[in-house]
């Protein structure tokens, strides 16, 4: 979603980091590109202003000017002021300290509420909590259906009493779900209100009856960061007509400019407390202000990857991998097993847009296929366990059914199959402690090379101290009769073709 202001921040702090020294012109003129980032972006204008004179007032100061790095305390100043107009520090869901704790969800129809009742559920019952989703939105066509389906796939209890679509008096239920809940021991209650097209009284005093009727914790505010500016203005209509006490971003996967994620917590003063990055129910995650800086100025999230990862992969079956690979007993089913566990963690654009530089690497993210996973999976399930274990064994036959099983070329299973030994050979080289030399980087300096290969001079210069590699048969026992007596060969007698 960031993408293109990220990329607009990126070459204009590039531009910055070229002079050695700042004068008040130079910070004048990035903080020009940066205003025009941020509206391009959709940033509500009061927001982009408060922004841009925080960072003006500082970079003027002793801060910089005193700096051994100018550009790069310029650089710092803009991230500490993203993570203040997101909110500062990340806020965590209040819990009762009576149970259960009600959760009251809010917001525009076509926002997410209910896909997201589904995420939060799924996200509470795997930190311990015993959830309760609660249909109160009995108005949209088949919004009570959706909760069960949703509440079926996180494994959670729906608490749907009335069938909905026009039938049924929300308040009421929602009222009855806190008995419900008390009766059986449920510690968390999240209710799913009714959302609208637009603004309107009915709206509001129907919300604003199930919160004193409820008496929630919390009461989260869930806005489609796709809608731009207007996020502001139906943000301070909830604010004025609920209350709220914290927000939640969905859609931070669309392809829209984002500015309702880097506005609302500054308008509403209310905190970011969840954000949401996809369709599946396990593509939801706390919301890290400081993290989600760090993304927009291209400096990674590898706090997240290491969190997510951590998640995805058992640590005593990670120790056996490593083992596998130092001994080079790693085959495709581990490849296989790997990759699976790999894909539990999110789509792989996703993951690589959490490293630092990704900007850099923007059109390759752009053009990455997420099928091309499914088609090496498909490859490798349609191998035998034996061919999976020894792909040595694998001759045109073997390869030409493999193809025709998986539904894709000789071709294609020719370059997995060279890709994996590869990929073993450096993951071989890098669990015995070594670098591995890759394509079109140099030897770096104080790393040992573990297994890795030699470049091309080295293993010429290795060879000629073997033996001359001379054409000339005299030149050549000259050469090796001096090497032998220990004396440095007489480079200089070019001799002539005729061996003269």
């Amino acid at each position: 979603m960031f993408g293109n202001l990220s990329q607009r921040l990126t070459e204009t702090f590039r531009n910055l980091r070229t002079k050695g020294k700042l004068t008040p012109a130079d910070i004048d003129a990035t903080l020009r590109e940066i205003r025009k980032a941020l509206l391009e972006a959709d940033v509500a204008l009061d927001v982009v202003k408060d922004f841009v004179t925080s960072i003006r007032d500082r970079a003027l100061g002793d801060e910089v000017s005193k700096a051994l790095n100018p550009a790069q305390q310029v650089v710092q100043i803009v991230n500490e002021e993203l993570v203040r107009i997101l909110g500062g520090q990340q806020r965590q869901l209040k819990f009762s300290a009576k149970p259960p704790t009600v959760i009251m969800l809010a917001g525009l129809q076509g926002s997410g509420k209910t896909t997201l009742a589904g995420k939060l559920s799924k996200w509470l019952k795997d930190q311990g909590q015993s959830v309760l989703l609660v249909a109160a939105d009995l108005q949209r066509p088949n919004a009570v259906n959706q909760l069960q389906v949703v509440g079926e796939r996180a494994g959670v209890e729906v608490f749907a009493p009335e069938p909905g679509n026009g039938v049924g008096d929300p308040v009421k239920v929602s009222a009855q779900s806190l008995k419900h809940a008390e009766k059986n021991k449920f510690s968390v209650v999240i209710i799913d209100t009714a959302g609208r097209l637009g603004i309107d009284e009915e709206l509001m005093k129907q919300a604003s009856d199930i919160r004193k009727a409820t008496n929630p914790d919390e009461v989260l505010f869930v806005i489609d960061s796709m809608i731009g500016q207007d996020a502001v203005n139906v943000a301070k209509a909830f604010e004025d007509g609920v209350g709220i006490t914290g927000v939640v971003l969905t859609k931070l996967d669309g392809d829209a400019r984002g500015g309702a994620a880097l506005s609302v917590a500054s308008v509403t003063g209310k905190p970011i407390i969840f954000s949401s990055t996809g369709e599946s129910l396990d593509a939801f995650e706390p919301f890290y202000p400081d993290r989600m800086a760090s993304r927009i100025l291209d400096m990674g999230d590898v706090l997240t990857l290491i969190e997510k990862t951590q998640a995805a992969f058992d640590e005593a079956d990670a120790k056996k991998m490593a083992e596998k690979i130092a001994s080079d007993s790693f085959t495709l089913e581990d490849f296989l097993d790997q990759m699976q566990q790999l894909r539990k963690m999110g789509s792989m654009k996703g993951l690589l847009a959490m490293m630092p530089g990704a900007q850099q690497m923007r059109q390759q993210l752009e053009n990455f296929d997420e099928k091309e996973i499914d088609r090496t999976e498909a490859i490798i399930r349609s191998m035998t366990p034996a061919e999976r274990r020894q792909p040595k064994v694998l001759n045109g036959s073997r390869r030409l059914r493999i193809a025709k099983g998986s539904g894709t070329s000789v071709t294609e299973v020719n370059s997995l199959v060279n890709r994996f030994e590869q990929a073993a050979k450096m993951m071989k080289s890098v669990a015995k402690g070594g670098m591995p030399q890759l394509p079109g980087m140099p030897n770096l300096p104080g790393m040992g090379m573990g297994g890795g290969s030699s470049s091309g001079k080295n293993k010429k210069k290795d060879k000629g101290n073997k033996g001359s590699k001379s054409g000339n048969p005299a030149k050549r026992a000259a050469e090796e009769a001096a090497r032998a007596a220990g004396t440095k060969p007489n480079q200089n007698n070019g001799g002539s073709a005729f061996g003269i």
